[in-house]
């Protein structure tokens, strides 16, 4: 058992797997307790493009519906949901152990197509430029906020980890409060993983993006 009265104040970051009881091997799906079928349908699947792979009863209560979605990679997002839920298009206010947001990945020659698309179909949309990232904020039919965000970089997904450990050294090496873009692309260098560049808009640290 972990001694959690043992904690250092710095977490140690590394791409390397921890000394732990056990070691997952990836994500292979998250559950979410939505609203109803048609309206979770409508977003995830007419709106963010995931396939719906699956639908059947939910096996611990069998008066739930439980829909599967594809959301690019194999990897599923799943949704408890019933026709006596209504949608709530407020924002969430998530206690602790709640979800604070879902992101999916984009592809970068996308990226902008995405912005036109939700913002002329009347969705609010925030930009942000994270510095490792570039992402859209928007949300679901349930007020849960949806992160949409590619790299600035072409990044190996069995590298994703390297590079933001060792961008993440760089950074603190020069006392810089978050990873940059200029510390992915220090890191690729080191590492020796070619450099392929992805122009992305400007953006500040949170450009609201709107049809006004």
């Amino acid at each position: 058992m972990v001694d959690s009265t043992d904690q250092s104040t710095e977490s140690d970051i590394s791409p390397e797997p921890p000394d732990s009881l056990i070691h997952t091997a990836g994500t292979d799906h998250i559950t979410l307790v939505g609203s109803n079928e048609a309206e979770t349908i409508a977003f995830y699947r007419d709106v963010l493009g995931m396939s719906l792979v699956l639908r059947q009863p939910n096996l611990d209560a069998p008066d739930v519906t439980h829909l599967f979605f594809d959301t690019g990679d194999g990897r599923m997002l799943t949704f408890f949901v019933t026709d006596q839920r209504d949608s709530h298009e407020g924002p969430q206010r998530p206690p602790v152990g709640g979800v604070h947001h879902l992101a999916f990945r984009l592809e970068p020659e996308r990226f902008l197509e995405a912005r036109t698309s939700l913002t002329e179909e009347g969705y609010q949309v925030n930009e942000f430029d994270r510095g490792a990232f570039h992402s859209l904020y928007t949300r679901d039919h349930n007020g849960l906020t949806i992160e949409l965000t590619t790299e600035p970089y072409r990044i190996p997904d069995d590298r994703r980890g390297e590079v933001l450990a060792t961008a993440h050294r760089i950074r603190t090496e020069e006392g810089a409060q978050n990873v940059e873009t200029d510390h992915i692309e220090s890191a690729l260098t080191e590492l020796g993983i070619p450099i392929k560049q992805y122009g992305h808009p400007q953006a500040e640290s949170g450009e609201e993006i709107s049809n006004d």
